[in-house]
């Protein structure tokens, strides 16, 4: 059932949220000043202690391909009996979408701010651009992956040692329309505390 309309139903937006594969995406993708607006909206996000836990780093046009090449040989360094069909699938899933946002995350010390707090503002972040870019018409998914939790890549990215990849946001515009799926019922995931 397609979620009702936000004239009548305000939470319809969020609703309607739904990921697309990343492979389903296709260009055109939000231009510079477009991506740069919907991060404005997602960085609206709980930060206790506004330590802004977290930045961006973006892969567009031949740069897509460039970090796929070198995921791949990065692949093959940690893993020499890598099949050759992964190889191809290191290289490849960068070329969909048009845009690939790098959400990561700051997590040095800090005296007052559980580090656990700091990750999941950065990650409220990522939630959050896939909201804004669907209200203004893309779509997008949140991956990880190997490449998310490796540290190469991350100095391949430029990140310090305190940062890390929480996600590469794909955002584009979808090829197909993306069936409904089943959500859980919060019913079932709802309990009152009682003393």
């Amino acid at each position: 059932m397609p979620p009702p309309d936000s004239v009548s139903d305000p939470l319809a937006a969020l609703d309607g949220r739904l990921s697309v594969p990343a492979i389903q995406l296709q260009a055109p993708g939000p231009d510079d000043a477009t991506l740069l607006r919907l991060l404005r909206s997602a960085v609206r996000v709980p930060d206790h202690g506004k330590r802004v836990p977290f930045r961006y780093i973006t892969l567009r046009d031949e740069a897509r391909k460039v970090f796929g090449e070198l995921l791949a040989k990065r692949h093959h360094v940690v893993d020499p009996d890598v099949s050759a069909a992964v190889l191809d699938k290191d290289r490849s899933r960068w070329l969909h979408a048009p845009v690939i946002v790098v959400a990561v995350a700051r997590l040095g010390p800090d005296a007052k701010i559980p580090e656990r707090e700091r990750l999941l503002t950065a990650g409220c972040t990522c939630f959050a651009l896939l909201q804004a870019a669907q209200a203004v018409g893309f779509r997008g998914c949140w991956l990880t992956g190997w490449a998310a939790y490796d540290r190469e890549v991350a100095r391949m990215l430029g990140l310090q040692d305190d940062e890390h990849v929480i996600g590469f946001i794909h955002l584009g515009t979808p090829k197909i329309d993306v069936p409904e799926r089943e959500r859980p019922d919060p019913a079932d995931l709802l309990v009152q505390w009682r003393p």
